[in-house]
């Protein structure tokens, strides 16, 4: 009688070579690339102002202006009514297309019923198509600096504040609790300064001497914002609402202000 060979196992091993080459390899994860940050020539190009105030056309109360590059709230006062400001907001994100268009988000002493500003913040924009972020201090008439060293981000949790110093110098401090940096910078105030105002806004910036488009930012939301130590809200403080230059068209809108949080929208560019 002819003896039969089992071949299960040799069957067995030609499975399992068959399994593992048919077996889909690990793909390792690719880096997320940080978005692109704003460069010192490009941040030397900007400033931040305010342009076109007046009062608002069927404003509710007198505390609503109209400008056309600022939107957000200002505590005003006499001379040294404010000698700091602060507050937090998410940075927002930009999706971009072909144009170019740009948003500032930040806080400051002065400004609004004198020509001196001491103020920091971010940057979030659209450059050759591509959405650019940053972060920056400004004393006026300088154009703003960038802060090196440093990425921002859509969706990072900020919090700025400027503060007088006392002798004739403001510390601009901007903290990123998302990527984990600070940074602050003390430099002397801007001639005339008098700390008759404390601003939170978002802006369409000055760029080459012009107000930019604005970039669609959606909505930010501040909270926490205090001037000269108390909230914001407690000041009674004066809602500017972005307009274009003819004020027919709100390019930035901001909510009810509350303690000191606030949202401020995307309009129109």
């Amino acid at each position: 009688m002819r003896t039969v060979r089992r071949t299960a196992p040799l069957l067995a091993i030609a499975v399992g070579v068959s399994a593992a080459a048919l077996a889909t390899p690990a793909i390792a994860a690719t880096p997320t690339a940080s978005p692109a940050q704003i460069t010192q020539a490009q941040a030397s190009h900007e400033s931040h102002s305010l342009h076109g105030l007046h009062q608002r056309t069927g404003a509710v109360t007198n505390a609503s202006v109209e400008s056309t590059n600022w939107s957000g709230y200002a505590a005003t006062g006499s001379s040294g009514a404010y000698k700091s400001v602060s507050t937090s907001w998410v940075q927002p994100s930009v999706s971009c297309g072909s144009a170019t268009t740009y948003s500032s988000f930040w806080v400051g002493l002065d400004g609004y019923s004198n020509s001196a500003l001491e103020q920091t913040g971010t940057e979030a924009d659209c450059i050759g198509g591509h959405a650019t972020y940053g972060a920056w201090w400004e004393v006026l008439p300088a154009s703003e600096s960038a802060y090196s060293g440093v990425t921002v981000a859509g969706g990072d949790s900020m919090s700025a504040s400027v503060t007088d110093n006392g002798n004739g110098t403001f510390t601009m401090t901007l903290t990123d609790s998302t990527k984990g940096w600070s940074k602050s910078t003390t430099h002397a105030g801007s001639s005339g300064y008098q700390d008759s105002s404390a601003e939170v806004i978002a802006e369409a910036p000055e760029v080459n001497g012009s107000i930019a488009s604005l970039a669609n930012f959606g909505t930010v939301n501040f909270t926490g914002a205090t001037a000269g130590g108390k909230s914001l809200g407690s000041a009674s403080p004066t809602e500017i609402v972005m307009v274009n230059s003819s004020g027919s068209t709100v390019r930035a809108q901001p909510g009810a202000i509350s303690g000191g949080s606030f949202s401020d929208v995307w309009k129109h560019s």
